[in-house]
């Protein structure tokens, strides 16, 4: 999709969310205000107490349809079903007659309790990449029916609802989403979770930056954090996790179930995956690595470097060409490592033996022609000499001095006979030699 055309549907959006929010604004029905609130009959008679309101999250509508209340009669816990609600306003809900049907609450698939569930609760605002926490929800009747149309998040509702009965029944709109730019986390019923499908608000989530990602998966409380990976593609939610703080990694992986650990451990990328396994204890290490058969090795081979030296931070993930190759080939080979773009700034040449001859920028590569040998290319550069390289054991204060004064973005890491054996980037450098300073990640900051 073309940039004018995201732009045209973003703003198609946001002038839909504003006619919403037009239209329910005066009418909204304060959640908090509602719950302990009567149920009448048309005759006016209490027929009982409102203890939860029901929605479904789950489905295509953009507002979650109220599918029912949950009242206290007596002693007894009941469901009320929506199709006998007739009017809601504040603090009280009227029925459409004085015959109901009144049944034992059981919790369908897709179906969250608004009080118990949502309310209080963390949850994350996508346009303004947060978390914050649910002070009130506010209904409203749209197309017919009741739906939950937007969360308050501000402090002086919070302060509202401690008050007595009236200021809650009363609503107060102060800083209210629109329910379309929140994702929120469910409470796992005794029955099992909700099973809540990806809304708009939750796709949205796969738009976000790692590195926004990453500073939401630190705010949220275990449970939550948990779960928003569970909504995100292993590869988006490993990208998430390289960007994040170790000590926070750390603490998801072991929050995690192994397997579910193991496999974002494998999404990751190699360097990132080691030094997040390092910082773990060696019974946790061993328990993942043996959940990742497929890149078990790699990942022990970089664990075997020691930390403070060049293999301790490098990646394992190489591009190589050879000479009788053309810029054509060496290009689609690049293309099938577009996932990994990050990571990847030049292609190492290599002779028959798997030597390194030198080490071509991707900006040479992309002002080649398609026809153009690599050979042609690789003796191009043979006069500025042999490509700057270090070795595996080298100490990262010597690596930065070598990596400042070729005033590359990355080096070679070479064993004892010029074969590659990993890359080292600018910024897992800087990473590494001031972890105080958190992640950096320049160049993902710039994508």
């Amino acid at each position: 999709m073309s940039t004018s055309a995201r732009v045209r549907d973003r703003r198609v959006h946001l002038e839909r969310r504003a006619t919403a929010s037009r239209t329910v604004r005066t009418a909204l029905v304060s959640l908090a205000g509602l719950v302990g609130g009567p149920v009448t009959h048309q005759a006016g008679e209490e027929v009982g107490r409102v203890l939860d309101v029901v929605a479904r999250l789950s489905g295509t509508e953009p507002y979650p349809p109220v599918t029912g209340l949950i009242l206290r009669i007596g002693r007894r816990r009941t469901f009320l079903a929506a199709a006998a609600i007739g009017e809601v306003r504040a603090g009280h809900v009227r029925l459409r007659t004085a015959r109901v049907d009144l049944r034992d609450f059981a919790r369908r698939p897709g179906e969250v309790l608004l009080a118990e569930d949502v309310l209080d609760h963390q949850l994350v605002d996508v346009d303004g990449v947060q978390v914050t926490r649910a002070a009130d929800l506010y209904l409203a009747r749209l197309a017919g029916q009741m739906v939950l149309v937007g969360v308050d998040v501000s402090l002086p509702t919070l302060l509202r609802r401690l008050g007595p009965r009236r200021w809650r029944s009363r609503p107060t709109p102060e800083r209210v989403l629109d329910w379309q730019a929140v994702a929120p986390f469910a409470e796992q019923a005794t029955e099992g979770p909700p099973e809540v499908r990806l809304r708009a608000s939750r796709a949205a989530l796969h738009r976000l930056r790692p590195a926004d990602l990453a500073d939401i998966l630190e705010d949220l409380g275990r449970v939550e954090r948990q779960q928003l990976l569970g909504w995100l593609e292993p590869q988006h939610a490993a990208d998430a996790l390289e960007e994040m703080e170790p000590a926070e990694l750390t603490n998801l992986l072991r929050e995690a179930l192994p397997e579910h650990a193991a496999r974002l451990v494998q999404a990751m990328e190699p360097d990132e995956a080691a030094d997040a396994l390092r910082d773990l204890e060696a019974g946790e290490r061993e328990a993942l690595l043996a959940r990742i058969p497929a890149g078990a090795g790699e990942l022990r081979r970089l664990l075997a470097h020691r930390e403070g030296t060049a293999g301790g931070v490098m990646t394992t993930l190489l591009v190589t060409a050879r000479r009788e190759e053309t810029v054509a080939e060496v290009r689609a080979r690049l293309a099938g490592q577009a996932e990994h773009r990050t990571e990847i700034d030049a292609v190492a040449v290599v002779d028959d033996t798997g030597r390194l001859l030198c080490d071509i920028a991707l900006f040479d590569l992309a002002m080649a022609k398609d026809t153009t040998a690599v050979a042609d290319l690789a003796a191009g550069h043979a006069q500025f000499g042999s490509p700057a390289t270090v070795s595996a054991n080298t100490p990262l204060a010597e690596t930065a001095d070598q990596l400042v004064a070729t005033r590359a973005s990355s080096l070679l890491v070479v064993d004892g006979t010029d074969r590659p054996l990993g890359r080292i980037l600018a910024d897992d450098l800087l990473d590494a030699l001031l972890p105080e300073r958190g992640r950096l990640h320049f160049r993902r900051l710039l994508q």
